[in-house]
């Protein structure tokens, strides 16, 4: 699959100390890895469980056979040096600042204050080497009423009000399979703040402190549902605003095969196009832009229209017939067939 396009060699010379476990952190430094950084990853003895669990996660018997931690460890921290380093014994915790005298950053998960428990702290390594920069990545942020206590994705977009909002027009939620939390308000909310923090100091002179909050950037980047909000003094329904079901011309329809098609005809240009190829011209003016309220019985009674007639053919069909369409049109594909599709293979 295709990676970003970003010169393999834009952090060259740029060390990381990755302290970080699980999926936020080891992907965020990965990241850096592509990037040219030179990135160390450390643990503690797996005899006192100080190792990345994700050694672990989805370990296989071959893996097992091999000698080796599963490939979600395996994937996450490629291209990494790693090395073992007890940070609960004082030579360790001596090893480490040895390490961060010539460091670039420090990224670290813990929960917040452990590592001014372990004499690790920001002031502390802040002294010790003023052109560091340090990216603490947490649940709910160093200084929060929420602070200490503990987390997993769903917890933090359930606590941004986004996963209210991924929900039925029953209202009933459903859970991503995708960690919004995890990988959003952790993994790309740290990336950016650390690339600006390294910038700022190879221009001042000067590093700073980033402080990740998962659950906060992702209220962050939930902007439309709180423009809705701000505006409207009322909360997007779920399963009735403009772009979570209650437009016809956006949404998921299932097939004649149990597949779906994604529909973004969101411009009227996209919509005419659509409703051209399904043959319904009647259809042309009832749009949002021309004052069909998204949620409203006039909406969803189309909705259920368009649903109809996507419901009478299978995705192959539709796919097909939607290839040469100019309307924003595609087929909801599966992982397994990713590396087959155009879109896909000639991205190398």
């Amino acid at each position: 699959m295709r990676e970003a396009s970003v010169d393999a060699g834009a952090l060259a010379g740029i060390t990381v100390i990755d302290l970080t476990r699980l999926l936020p952190g080891p992907l965020a430094t990965k990241h850096l890895a592509e990037m040219g950084a030179t990135v160390l990853k450390i643990e503690g003895p797996a005899r006192d469980g100080q190792e990345d669990g994700t050694r672990h996660m989805g370990l296989t018997r071959a893996d097992r056979e091999a000698g080796r931690p599963s490939l979600t460890f395996r994937w996450l921290n490629e291209g990494k040096q790693l090395r073992e380093i007890d940070l609960r014994s004082e030579a360790g915790r001596a090893e480490l600042l040895e390490l961060l005298r010539s460091s670039d950053l420090l990224v670290e998960g813990f929960r917040p204050g452990v590592m001014d428990k372990l004499g690790l702290g920001w002031a502390t390594l802040h002294a010790l080497n003023p052109k560091l920069v340090m990216c603490a990545i947490s649940g709910y942020g160093q200084r929060n009423a929420w602070s200490h206590r503990a987390g997993h994705d769903i917890n933090y977009i359930a606590m941004a009000g986004v996963l209210e909002q991924i929900a039925t027009v029953d209202g009933d939620v459903a859970v991503p399979n995708f960690q919004i939390g995890d990988l959003m308000g952790g993994t790309q909310a740290a990336v950016s703040g650390m690339l600006a923090a390294l910038l700022s100091a190879q221009r001042s002179g000067k590093g700073s402190f980033v402080d990740v909050s998962m659950t906060h950037e992702v209220w962050r980047h939930h902007v439309l549902a709180r423009i809705t909000l701000e505006a409207s003094g009322r909360m997007p329904a779920p399963g009735r605003d403009l772009l979570s079901g209650g437009a016809p011309c956006y949404g998921a329809y299932r097939c004649a095969d149990g597949r779906f098609m994604a529909v973004g005809a969101l411009e009227m240009k996209f919509w005419r196009a659509l409703c051209e190829a399904l043959r319904r011209p009647e259809w042309i003016e009832q749009h949002w832009s021309r004052g069909l309220l998204p949620g409203s019985a006039e909406s969803m009674a189309l909705r259920a229209e368009v649903a109809a007639v996507f419901a009478r053919q299978t995705m192959a069909h539709w796919a097909a017939l939607f290839e040469g369409v100019d309307a924003c049109v595609t087929p909801v594909l599966r992982l397994d067939e990713l590396t087959t599709h155009p879109v896909h293979r000639a991205a190398g």
